[in-house]
């Protein structure tokens, strides 16, 4: 399969997956654990799923559970 530019990302297809789309996800990832304050994150988490939110938030998991998005 000949590589082609996604005008949206500037990013080469590579088939299944994007090797620098998957990069940039890691680099995003360890930026966030390092400096966000992620136990505050985790409290707000828990609050949604104890909340209003619940019904809502557990549909969406099920279905991507299955591969599936809720949106």
């Amino acid at each position: 399969m000949p590589d082609s530019t996604d005008e949206k990302s500037n990013l080469k297809m590579e088939g299944e997956g994007s090797r620098e789309g998957s990069r940039r996800f890691q680099e995003a990832q360890h930026e966030f654990a390092e400096h966000a304050d992620v136990e505050s994150k985790a409290k707000d988490a828990a609050r949604a799923l104890d909340g209003e939110e619940a019904a809502e938030l557990e549909k969406a998991r099920k279905a991507s559970a299955q591969g599936k998005s809720s949106v």
